[in-house]
């Protein structure tokens, strides 16, 4: 039985069944802003990162928000597959206590985006030919800007109330600023419907954006007022775009690929309890996204795939938790080749099924 499912909005499904997937033909590459699970992309990642299969004919787009950010940060470093590797044990081995606050989670936060990202290679990075990073936050608007908990969980209660009738209410809360590296944003930032703002990623403010990126409401304290862009406290990404919600294709006949962790696509990560909501079909028209197998996902340690319940179930027993991720990783490493096997051999068009 397969270890992977893969699915394809109209558009992508119908390139696939009538040619297969091209790696050229990919515009963008999406990470979602899924916290720990996105350990189980690791081994997808790798695949793609070392065979160099993406950007050959022209640069990809990179584009996540948190954990998505985090892991493409690591794709554009000159030493890309190395500087992963450490992104993915110093992420498995900082340890977190009962005792931390949100600001002592953004200082190990820090820590670890400095042990993998080096301020040397940033000039590098930054003209990397293949690769173009798209890091997605959310810039606090009124009292989500509160770093006392309880006036931020009162401002994020209300967010949720207004969001549940229209997601468009979001933006009372927060603005979307998505920082971009190359001489013109991408084009999601170009369409008439996108809402926000873009910044360009320069040395100064990378390490920045791609932080606040990851700062968790609630969790760990924002980011302030980032070199470049507006003043604010700049939050997780995944606020207003927790997994997929923008078309990202360059071009009609581009693919967005995204390596996700489930089969449900949810637009915000207000939106998590809300069933109807979901992407529309044009947003997922050129999507190729690819997720593991339920039988897949029972072989991991605790039958699931790791999340941010792991932080707080194994609080006195990280060395569990330790284990249990290292142990996703390494189960997870052949999906990328699986994935590769299905593209050469063409069995991917009798695979592919639509979203």
């Amino acid at each position: 039985m397969s270890r992977l499912h893969i699915k394809a909005g109209e558009k992508a499904y119908k390139i696939i069944k009538d040619g297969g997937f091209d790696f050229n033909a990919v515009s963008a590459y999406f990470g979602a802003a899924v916290g720990p699970r996105w350990l189980v992309a690791s081994g997808f990642d790798l695949a793609l990162l070392s065979q160099g299969l993406l950007g050959k004919r022209k640069p990809v787009n990179l584009i996540g928000s948190s954990a998505g950010a985090w892991r493409f940060a690591a794709w554009i470093q000159p030493q890309a597959v190395e500087s992963y590797r450490k992104l993915i044990s110093t992420y498995i081995t900082v340890n977190y206590t009962r005792q931390d606050t949100p600001s002592t989670i953004l200082e190990k936060f820090n820590r670890i985006i400095n042990e993998y990202i080096e301020n040397d290679a940033l000039p590098f990075a930054l003209n990397n030919k293949h690769y173009r990073l798209s890091v997605i936050t959310a810039r606090s608007r009124g009292l989500v800007a509160s770093e006392k908990r309880l006036l931020q969980k009162s401002a994020l209660a209300a967010c949720y109330i207004m969001n549940f009738f229209n997601r468009d209410h979001l933006y009372h809360f927060a603005d979307r600023v998505v920082f971009y590296n190359g001489s013109k944003p991408p084009s999601f930032c170009l369409q008439p419907q996108f809402r926000g703002r873009y910044v360009q990623i320069n040395e100064v403010n990378f390490k920045y954006a791609v932080m606040a990126s990851g700062a968790i409401p609630l969790v760990v304290a924002g980011v302030r007022n980032i070199f470049g862009a507006p003043r604010g406290v700049y939050r997780d990404g995944g606020l207003i775009d927790y997994h997929l919600s923008h078309q990202f294709a360059a071009g009609e006949n581009e693919l967005v690929l995204f390596f996700h962790h489930q089969e449900r696509i949810i637009p915000g990560w207000l939106d998590k309890k809300i069933v109807r909501r979901a992407p529309d079909a044009q947003t997922l028209s050129n999507v190729v996204m690819v997720f593991p197998s339920q039988s897949f996902v029972e072989r991991l340690p605790d039958g699931k795939v790791p999340d941010r319940d792991d932080f707080v179930n194994y609080i006195d027993n990280s060395s569990r938790r330790i284990e249990n991720w290292n142990r996703a990783v390494e189960l997870s490493a052949p999906l990328g080749e699986d994935f590769l096997e299905l593209v050469a051999s063409g069995r991917i068009r009798e695979m592919v099924e639509k979203i």
